[in-house]
């Protein structure tokens, strides 16, 4: 593939959900790279994640969603770009920043020592406690019995209380009954924690031992946090104190000022635990614990000029969403009755949009707003200006739809399935401006759909996911021609344009894991026709294909058994031209 820049960075990206008492895995360790001016295509069945994966990243969670390990990194100059003015309450500001971390630097020499101390701390605390591995099995098991039970409650939720107060009773008894194994489960947990504190307080040899192994390392830290900083250490901690300002210019003075503090001790921290803030990986996931870290760059006599790091992953500030989404990257959803306002004109519902993120006027705004609207297609615009989505047809709704979208010009658009709720002629022609439009506006694809038809006309790379994981990463011709993951094999042959006359179609029988459970292996095992039995015990690694080209399945461990993929999807190429006039 040639040289691309890589847009969006996603790194290890796991999703979660917060559902009547359960947490619900959506996505689990997805890592890939969006380029600019790129068309990517993201296909699955219903439930593997596509709409979660991308909402994610576009600010768009619901609100018992979070991201709950990995990065997006948004390389965006424009966005990234950050100027502060240099003023005497910014340069008073920084000195004491500066003076704050001086004074806390001096803990870096004893970050080794203070490291033995807590693995001291924490030897007792397992002696007088329970081990890791004890705590574990038994949490494991009340988490079981607490799982149980909010299964029941749930389903006791569907009974009809008129016609099944049998089912009813008999749940709650069962209900009941696992609220007393859950108490007897706690009680036991305490009662070894307090063996194990008991035994621990009548083990008076190991108690002055312990005395006397942090009394000699407390001595000999406080002897190390004595020692003067050095002069580079003061520069590098100016370096920080701008770039702390830095990332806190855009906010409000209260959140500034909370902020301001939030950083200045999580640095602290880091320095007493030894972290090498000469990293950049290092520094970065420092500040990402508060706010994004902006890179100190330049200064001049009256602002400070810095590159913002971008991690989608981390916003903690509702208000830098107002900067991405919609300005950078904006979502076109699948049935445009529900994107658009019934009692606002179109040519408001256009305007508002450009007026809330560009600094323009009404006039201006109504005239990019007509011009957009014949970039679209939609005849005599400055007529339909002023009608009202219920006059228009669903494909130019969806026109529309795309006009506000692009309005202010994003990086990357957002397609969440845009044709599934138009005729099939329709369809075609959306798919089409959709791909002129990149060509004059440069914006990125990000195409969500399951119809590998739509895929075939429209990207140049596709990720197909399955159980909130990417098993298998190529080209479009890479991933029509020769698939390597079974489940790409399933899906492809369950295309109705490949069956035979008088042949039963295929489809993929069973159904997706409960991303409630743990799952073990590959995800796919129980509905692979191909599974070895590698497959149930342990999770399949990204194996490589091509430079381009990679797929999560055993199939491709050199150890493993060849197999030739279904002979329906063999010498695919001519069938799919047939199909669908690539």
């Amino acid at each position: 593939m040639e040289e691309k820049k890589v847009l969006l960075h996603i790194d290890n990206l796991h999703v979660k959900f917060r559902v009547r008492g359960r947490v619900l895995t959506a996505i689990r360790g997805i890592s890939l790279d969006i380029y600019e001016n790129e068309s990517i295509a993201i296909v699955g069945e219903s439930g593997s994640g596509k709409s979660v994966f991308t909402k994610t990243f576009a600010g768009m969670l619901d609100s018992n969603g979070y991201v709950s390990e990995g990065k997006l990194i948004f390389n965006d100059e424009e966005l990234a770009d950050t100027v502060v003015k240099l003023n005497d309450n910014a340069r008073k500001r920084i000195a004491k920043t500066k003076a704050y971390l001086d004074e806390h630097s001096k803990y870096e020499f004893g970050a080794k020592t203070y490291q033995k101390m807590l693995a001291l701390e924490s030897e007792k605390r397992q002696k007088s406690s329970l081990s890791d591995e004890e705590r574990a099995k038994l949490d494991k098991e009340i988490k079981e019995v607490q799982t149980q039970r909010i299964e029941l409650f749930n389903k006791k939720q569907t009974f009809d209380p008129s016609k099944e107060k049998d089912k009813i009773r008999q749940a709650t008894a069962d209900i009941k009954a696992l609220d007393v194994k859950i108490k007897e489960l706690e009680k036991a947990k305490e009662a070894k924690i307090k063996a194990h504190a008991k035994a621990m307080a009548a083990d008076t040899a190991y108690l002055h031992q312990y005395d006397a192994q942090m009394a000699e390392l407390k001595k000999t830290y406080e002897k190390e946090i004595s020692a003067e900083i050095s002069e580079e250490t003061k520069a590098r901690n100016e370096i920080l104190a701008k770039e702390v300002y830095l990332s806190v210019g855009r906010y409000d003075v209260v959140h500034r000022i909370k902020l301001i503090h939030g950083l200045e001790k999580a640095l602290a921290r880091a320095m007493k635990m030894g972290v090498d803030l000469s990293d950049e990986n290092a520094r970065n996931a420092v500040f990402d614990e508060v706010a994004f870290r902006v890179r100190y760059m330049d200064e001049t006599a009256e602002r400070l000029h810095g590159v913002c790091i971008l991690n989608l992953a981390n916003v903690k500030y509702q208000n830098d969403w107002t900067q991405i989404r919609g300005t950078k990257i904006a979502t076109v959803f699948q049935d445009p009755m529900t994107s658009l306002n019934p009692i606002i004109t179109i040519g408001k519902q256009i305007t508002s949009i450009i007026m809330k993120h560009q600094d323009c006027t009404e006039v201006e705004a109504r005239k990019r707003a007509i011009e957009l609207m014949k970039k679209v297609g939609i005849p005599n615009a400055e007529a339909r200006y002023d009608d009202y989505p219920f006059q228009y047809s669903g494909g130019m709704r969806q026109r529309i739809v795309i006009a506000i979208a692009l309005s202010c010009q994003p990086k990357i658009l957002i397609c969440d399935e845009p044709t599934t709720a138009l005729d099939v002629t329709i369809q075609a022609q959306i798919l089409k401006l959709i791909k002129d439009l990149q060509k004059e506006f440069n914006y990125t694809i990000v195409f969500i759909t399951h119809d590998l038809g739509v895929v075939a006309n429209i990207a140049d790379r596709v990720a197909v996911l399955y159980a909130g994981q990417v098993i298998e990463l190529g080209t479009v011709e890479e991933v029509f021609y020769d698939p390597r993951h079974p489940y790409t094999w399933a899906l492809l042959s369950s295309l109705p344009q490949l069956a035979q006359k008088d042949t039963k179609l295929f489809s993929i029988t069973g159904t997706p894991p409960s991303l409630y459970n743990n799952i073990v292996g590959d995800a796919f095992a129980p509905r692979n026709p191909y599974c070895l039995k590698v497959d149930t015990l342990k999770e399949p690694p990204m194996f490589q294909v091509t430079d381009t080209h990679f797929a999560k399945t055993w199939l491709l461990d050199p150890r493993a058994p060849k197999i030739e993929k279904p002979e329906v999807i063999q010498n695919i190429h001519e069938k799919l031209i047939n199909a669908f006039n690539i």
